[in-house]
């Protein structure tokens, strides 16, 4: 009897909780936390989407400095960094850091400008290349203030330049802001593409110019060299450009545009196409065989170009722009490696 008295109070002591009551607070609280989790579940569920939608903003914008570009600017500050370790026998790894960013973001910024003026004037539509605008991707004032932000984090570049290296200021803003300007007048302003211009700017900013900048900060002065030993890789730079152009012929004509691709048509843009793909690699030959073996290196890619110059000419034009843009890096960096390598004055100038 005593057992089974002290089985109830058992009892009646889980059924009732373990302070003594009658177990309401305890279904109280049992129901004020299936009350609260859904308001837990929403609140993460907000987080989440925040966190989705600042994930899909950011690759927007990323999307929208075309990255597939890049090699068109980060080779030629390799170049200019290499032969001037070719004659100076160092580099400061400071200076071509920070030279790189700046080239970089002036290419981004000048890539943003192009954008909104394509849009700007109705160029691009649903099947351009360049949907960041038509799509809704990123609104105008995004990419307007996105390009400001990158050029001006370019001028801080070139500020820490001037502190860091022996070359002149006028000289360093000379080059830093001619590189800027032809960034922005490409497409901005008087837009230089659009007259048929876009060929030249492109050809000397994105070769010379570049390669000149990064060698000069680097060596503190001027010189003719570098404007040289650019000639391959501007060329094989423009090729990228080329290639963009003719593909966009059909749409720019629409558009009531001109550029050198519309004027020369299809015919002669295929030929020209292949001058600018091929004539690399015969100056690289003639390095090779008149002065060091190291400059064949760049020849390894020259497989690369060849299904290049197919697709070309079955006017296939589809990723040709992204695969030329690819071959550029790829030439560009045996380039490099090329003149790294080269026996102590066995090249032209070094």
């Amino acid at each position: 009897m005593a057992k089974e008295q002290k089985h109830s109070k058992a009892e009646t002591f889980v059924l009732a909780g373990s302070n003594g009551h009658n177990g309401q607070q305890w279904q109280t609280g049992l129901n004020n936390v299936v009350q609260n989790h859904p308001a837990g579940t929403n609140h993460m569920s907000r987080m989440a989407r925040v966190a989705s939608d600042v994930r899909h903003k950011c690759a927007a914008y990323v999307l929208a400095l075309r990255p597939w570009s890049f090699s068109a600017s980060l080779t030629p500050v390799a170049l200019g960094s290499a032969l001037a370790y070719k004659l100076e026998g160092s580099v400061d790894l400071v200076i071509l850091m920070v030279c790189a960013v700046a080239v970089l973001v002036v290419h981004g910024a000048g890539n943003l400008v192009n954008t909104y003026y394509d849009f700007s004037k109705g160029i691009d539509h649903k099947k351009s290349d360049d949907r960041t605008l038509v799509d809704e991707i990123l609104a105008p004032q995004d990419v307007v203030m996105f390009g400001a932000l990158l050029y001006s984090l370019g001028c801080l570049c070139a500020t820490l330049l001037y502190f860091l290296s022996t070359l002149r200021l006028e000289h360093l803003a000379l080059i830093y802001f001619g590189g800027l300007s032809s960034s922005f007048l490409y497409t901005g302003g008087i837009g230089l593409k659009y007259v048929a211009l876009g060929d030249v700017v492109i050809l000397i900013t994105f070769g010379p110019l570049a390669v000149m900048f990064a060698h000069a900060v680097q060596v503190g002065y001027l010189s003719v060299l570098p404007l040289v030993y650019a000639v391959p890789l501007a060329l094989n730079t423009e090729a990228i450009l080329h290639s963009n152009n003719t593909r966009d012929m059909d749409s720019d004509k629409q558009a009531g545009i001109v550029t050198l691709a519309i004027l020369i048509g299809p015919t002669l843009s295929y030929v020209l196409y292949n001058l600018l793909l091929f004539v690399p690699y015969v100056l690289f030959c003639i390095l090779a065989t008149r002065y060091t073996i190291s400059m064949a290196l760049p020849l390894l890619t020259l497989p690369m170009a060849f299904p290049l110059e197919k697709q070309f000419r079955s006017r296939c034009y589809a990723k040709i722009p992204q695969k030329t843009a690819k071959l550029n890096l790829l030439m560009g960096l045996f380039y490099v490696f090329g003149i790294i390598l080269a026996p102590p004055g066995s090249l032209p100038l070094l």
